[in-house]
């Protein structure tokens, strides 16, 4: 099982020197991964669903990932997730290059396609078709990113007689990690992802979407080139050897803890406690 932590872009990791240093101990505790949420505006005042307080300090993802990746060597470097529909594919595929490249290969690109009317709207940025632009998005970022001449004609995004560099470092690109609860989520991980990440998802609400998943795998939905689908859960239990154990025996590879710390010593004492869990 790989371990990650989740949160490593907002709340006490908020602060600069608060996610540089928990980035390092995490890295030293050999924990495999460091996950950033993102919310670029948050309702204010606060309403369901928004989960966090409108002053709650996010890094973008992005740029927080970068600047961890200037300051470890080995730890993979997650978004989970970046709420793809708000993006500009075309501009996002470049970001998204270039922090694997000067990571030397450590992105893993979770993608998620965002509940928040409130955010999406003060974007710009289309909530109904959300869903649609998402999977439209998926595609025309593997196509710059894999193409030798890219092109793309689609129903919201079309382009020819471009290119952009650098590529990913990692071939053919990143791995590509579909968050999502609902069936479109699961249908969208098994046509699109290398893998599928479960946010807050316990035993039975992750057994029941690998259920839709390998549902959905059966029916020949899944591209053969795109191989087993890895597992990712950020679990609403405790630390615990037997909590990592029932989450491998249902096919989960890596988990991915959330921290809610109060105060950079308590997000270092988690961290502590993690690294005890890798090397138990």
């Amino acid at each position: 099982m790989k371990i990650g932590l989740f949160s490593i872009n907002f709340g006490v990791c908020g602060n600069l020197e608060a996610m540089i240093s928990v980035a390092k101990a995490a890295e030293q505790a050999g924990l495999e991964s460091v996950w950033t949420a993102e919310h670029v505006v948050l309702p204010d005042p606060r309403v369901p669903p928004s989960p966090s307080e409108p002053q709650t300090p996010f890094f973008d993802p992005l740029i927080a990932l970068s600047h961890i990746a200037a300051h470890t060597s080995q730890l993979r470097l997650g978004t989970g997730i970046i709420i793809l529909p708000q993006r500009n594919p075309v501009v996002l595929a470049k970001e998204l290059a270039s922090l694997d490249v000067v990571s030397r290969g450590r992105l893993i690109f979770g993608l998620g396609a965002g509940y928040l009317e409130p955010e999406f709207r003060a974007i710009g940025a289309p909530f109904e078709q959300r869903g649609a632009v998402t999977d439209e998005a998926i595609e025309v970022l593997r196509t710059l990113w894999t193409m030798e001449k890219p092109i793309y004609q689609g129903q919201f995004f079309s382009f020819a007689g471009i290119n952009a560099q650098p590529r990913p470092a990692q071939k053919p690109y990143p791995p590509i990690v579909v968050g999502g609860r609902s069936l479109l989520g699961a249908r969208r991980a098994v046509r699109y992802g290398n893998g599928w990440y479960g946010f807050r998802t316990d035993i039975e609400a992750t057994k029941l979407c690998l259920g839709w998943m390998n549902d959905y795998i059966a029916k020949g939905e899944r591209p053969a080139e795109l191989g087993e689908m890895e597992i990712s859960v950020t679990p609403p239990f405790p630390v615990s050897k037997d909590v990592v154990r029932q989450y491998e025996e249902i096919g989960v590879h890596r988990l991915i803890y959330w921290f809610d710390a109060r105060t950079l010593d308590d997000a270092l004492r988690f961290v502590d406690k993690l690294g005890a869990l890798v090397s138990s």
